[in-house]
């Protein structure tokens, strides 16, 4: 058996943060309409379950693209990965403590989204490679 590598956990990662947010149309209902319109609007019917599982994705690809940066030593690609998640753990956190206005929370998970997915994207077009060798760099 193959271990889940950090390409596998990333789109992981991706995919299960975007279906949270298509199923939750009490909270972000602009993304739900699009899952409603490509046929996700069952999965409203587990909309507190997909609430509490959103940020867990969202750090499952911030770990991922964290460790990303150890093992292909590219610092500048990890970071950029690493801005997505982040934007959407802190518009999901001020979404749920009403630190910002819920509008504004929005903006911030939905522009967390879109570079997410923008980076996974990325990444299968070009996917990265080790710069230098473990024993010199």
């Amino acid at each position: 058996m193959r271990p889940i590598t950090r390409i596998m956990a990333d789109k992981v990662g991706v995919a299960g943060a975007v279906l949270s947010t298509m199923a939750c149309a009490m909270c972000f209902p602009a993304v739900a309409g699009i899952g409603a319109a490509i046929g996700l609007g069952f999965l409203s019917h587990w909309e507190h379950l997909f609430v509490k599982v959103l940020p867990l994705f969202a750090a499952l690809v911030l770990v991922a693209n964290a460790l990303g940066g150890f093992s292909h030593r590219q610092w500048h690609r990890s970071a950029l990965g690493m801005i997505g998640p982040t934007l959407v753990l802190t518009g999901w956190g001020s979404f749920m403590s009403g630190v910002l206005d819920h509008g504004a929370a929005r903006i911030v998970l939905y522009a967390g989204l879109v570079v997410m997915v923008a980076f996974a994207v990325w990444d299968l077009v070009s996917p990265s490679s080790r710069r230098c060798g473990p024993e010199s760099c």
